[in-house]
């Protein structure tokens, strides 16, 4: 079973026993979520799409907390002594998809 799942704005392609990053969610290690905003699901050749689509994906959080890599944003302007350093790591949380129903 193939199911595409919305997550904090972005899409992911999911199967039972998948493990992925998304986007920072709120919960502990061992909390368990559930997904209702299902857009597509393929059911052994079935499949269903848009409002159709009556699929939950329920997931572990594996690590609540895993921070990307860090990015650096350096501005500056030639002969004025104009320098800025920017960088950010963005957070992310580590889940494992148990099941679509």
């Amino acid at each position: 079973m193939l199911a595409v799942v919305k997550i904090a704005g972005q899409q992911f392609k999911v199967k039972a026993g998948d493990s992925l990053y998304v986007p920072h969610l709120q919960g502990n290690t061992g909390d368990k979520v559930e997904f209702n905003e299902v857009l597509f699901v393929d059911n052994a050749g079935t499949i269903s799409t848009g409002e159709n689509t009556k699929a939950t994906v329920k997931a572990e959080i594996v690590n609540a907390l895993v921070q990307g890599d860090k990015v650096i944003a350096f501005k500056m302007k030639r002969r004025k002594g104009f320098r800025k350093k920017h960088g950010h790591r963005t957070h992310y949380t580590k889940i494992k998809i148990e099941s679509i129903a």
